[in-house]
């Protein structure tokens, strides 16, 4: 007998509204995750938890996923997934987190996660900004750009998150944008199958705290910035840093599968 055909819904709970702005990324970020969980076999979500701090991207699976979540405080979800996975090993454990969640405030947190190869999948939503709180300037935002707190344009150059954290040594590490649906969805299924740290970095707009104040007032404009502006990583290691200013390296930049956390404590303890 053949599945039935994948419908978003079958993994949400029903009778909810998703919280997300008009055009905004979250939302194709759920679709390729869940068409990601369909394509591997899974027909629900029991064996996963999922965890997630403060910030937009952070109600992407508490509490609309049909599914075991927990909700930390902000830029601790990494060390709560840590813990839980140490503590339930069969389970598949998830983080969800905006680009100042997890490379902010959780900064410390994912590169130490990373180092230890810690046996959890990480996904950043990377919308370049604060988006919940009003539009204020965050790691990740270009150089240039305009926001609340940057009305000259941000002075700071954005930290590459996804090449950070292939150095710290996860096993996974791969950025993609909202306008690479597929990508997307078998990045999320190479990440939910390995082992050690898996991490997935998606540049996502927010058209309301983000795209207007950049001249992109709408979802489609920012999605043309996202196809125009991406460059594969093999093509941006020949070009020269002047010729990669305002583009966005997208592609695979760690896939390794080498000894994860868990693996170390068994071989130490013998179980």
């Amino acid at each position: 007998m053949s599945r039935p055909a994948f419908s978003a819904r079958k993994y949400l709970r029903s009778g909810l509204k998703l919280p997300f702005c008009p055009g905004c990324g979250c939302y194709t970020v759920i679709n390729c995750f869940l068409r990601a969980i369909y394509e591997l076999g899974h027909d629900d979500l029991s064996g996963f938890v999922f965890c997630s701090g403060i910030g937009c991207a952070a109600w992407i699976p508490s509490p609309y996923f049909d599914a075991d979540s927990v909700h930390t405080p902000h830029g601790r979800a990494i060390p709560v997934a840590t813990g839980i996975k140490l503590a339930r090993p069969e389970l598949s454990v998830v983080v969800f987190g905006g680009d100042g969640d997890i490379a902010g405030i959780g900064c410390g947190h994912l590169i130490h996660a990373a180092r230890r190869n810690a046996d959890i999948t990480v996904i950043m939503v990377n919308n370049m900004v604060y988006g919940m709180t009003g539009g204020q300037v965050a790691p990740t935002t270009p150089l240039g750009a305009r926001t609340t707190t940057t009305p000259m344009g941000s002075f700071e150059r954005p930290l590459d998150v996804a090449r950070v954290v292939a150095a710290c040594g996860a096993n996974y590490s791969a950025r993609w944008t909202t306008a690479h649906r597929e990508e997307l969805v078998q990045a999320f299924k190479r990440a939910l199958t390995g082992r050690g740290f898996r991490f997935v970095e998606v540049v996502s707009q927010c058209p309301t705290n983000f795209g207007r104040r950049i001249g992109k007032p709408d979802a489609k404009a920012m999605l043309d910035w996202f196809k125009e502006a991406s460059v594969p990583l093999e093509e941006a290691e020949r070009l020269e840093a002047e010729e990669l200013r305002g583009r966005i390296i997208v592609g695979v930049f760690a896939d390794r599968d080498e000894p994860g956390l868990l693996d170390r404590l068994k071989e130490a303890y013998g179980r």
